[in-house]
């Protein structure tokens, strides 16, 4: 870490809650794309071909052609506030700060952390330790556990607290995809589409696709997108031929996890379907890969080659019920080090103490 928080025994240690994203560029330009490109496809749990050949191919033609088409696409999508991403992240780290406090009598701080671009896990991280707390949940802001996804963002936060001399506690979340307040916070938010658009004659759940060969090596995202998928259509009441679990953003000439969303989309239109709505439920803020892939390129995709109408349900974003959903979680994994109960005067006194009793015995605070 850059900076070094002193030890002080009179302050009042908190407990910190990390929200981990992927991260987003700083601008829709070819230069903000090529840096944010060159740090997350450089990550070995995001790519794993062998490093000389990636290398090549990474910085010889990725770098070279994909900045410019990929900036073309975030200018679509970037909103006055910045990277939709990025926006709906920092609400939701403001939310959750405010709605735990309803519910939480002792101190801890919200900061938000990415693990490719801005505001990097780094920063978060010395924001925490400056407010002193010496206990770290981390949440990443991925329901479904991949290596690619929420290892990468665990990564992120080792790399830091390997230069750290006093480090804190860290607790991680590796996954909620079938947490009963996230199933409910996806279904509301369907629910709530519905009422005012009408349903569709097919839900379409689409996840972010993997490589096929991260199934065969023991990822269990595959499983934990199906399972999300058959518990939020349980919570819909919808049978089997009213839902489709499929993968999208696949990248590169090797077998991702199928069915791919594209060519659904296209079959589907040709079949002439009168009506289908996209979610992604593994998406926890709205963001290229669904403003612009699904909401713009899937829905063209689908009237192209015939089919009547097409709704995107947006993610969950800043609603209320996943604002809430996401304090259940958080108050699930720090059982322990937080409590109802606190009092601050009494802390305040036994800080107080603490600090004394040191400073008998030679400390200079």
């Amino acid at each position: 870490m850059k900076k070094t928080v002193t030890f002080d025994h009179h302050h009042q240690p908190k407990v910190g809650i990390l929200l981990a994203n992927l991260g987003t560029p700083d601008a829709p330009t070819g230069p903000a794309l090529r840096r944010y490109l060159k740090q997350f496809l450089s990550d070995r749990r995001v790519v794993e071909i062998p490093r000389a050949i990636w290398w090549l191919i990474l910085n010889g033609i990725i770098l070279n052609l994909r900045p410019k088409k990929s900036a073309e696409k975030y200018a679509q999508v970037w909103t006055k506030e910045g990277s939709p991403l990025l926006v709906h992240a920092q609400k939701q780290a403001k939310l959750l700060q405010g709605f735990l406090s309803q519910r939480v009598a002792s101190p801890y701080a919200v900061e938000l952390g990415m693990s490719y671009g801005n505001p990097s896990m780094e920063s978060a991280i010395e924001k925490l330790a400056a407010q002193q707390c010496n206990r770290i949940l981390v949440f990443p802001l991925y329901p479904q556990y991949a290596a690619s996804s929420t290892a990468s963002a665990f990564d992120a936060v080792w790399r830091v607290l390997l230069k750290t001399r006093n480090m804190p506690a860290v607790r991680t979340i590796r996954n909620y995809h079938d947490h009963p307040a996230y199933i409910a916070a996806l279904a509301k938010s369907v629910h709530d589409y519905w009422f005012v658009n009408g349903r569709p004659e097919k839900l379409i759940m689409s996840f972010h696709g993997v490589p096929r060969y991260t199934l065969d090596k023991g990822d269990p995202y595959h499983c934990e997108c199906h399972k999300t998928g058959r518990l939020l259509a349980e919570a819909l009441g919808l049978t089997k031929d009213q839902y489709m679990v499929c993968f999208q953003s696949r990248f590169g000439k090797a077998e991702w996890l199928k069915p791919y969303l594209a060519p659904t989309l296209d079959e589907l239109g040709k079949q002439k379907v009168k009506r289908i709505d996209v979610i992604c439920p593994g998406f926890s803020s709205d963001c290229l890969e669904t403003l612009e892939e699904i909401a713009m390129e899937g829905k063209a995709s689908f009237l192209q080659n015939g089919g009547g109408e097409f709704h995107y349900i947006p993610a969950l974003n800043e609603r209320e019920d996943w604002i809430h959903a996401m304090c259940d979680i958080a108050l699930e994994n720090l059982q322990g080090w937080i409590s109802k109960d606190w009092d601050a005067n009494a802390a305040k006194l036994t800080a107080e103490q603490t600090k004394a009793r040191a400073i008998s015995l030679g400390a200079k605070s």
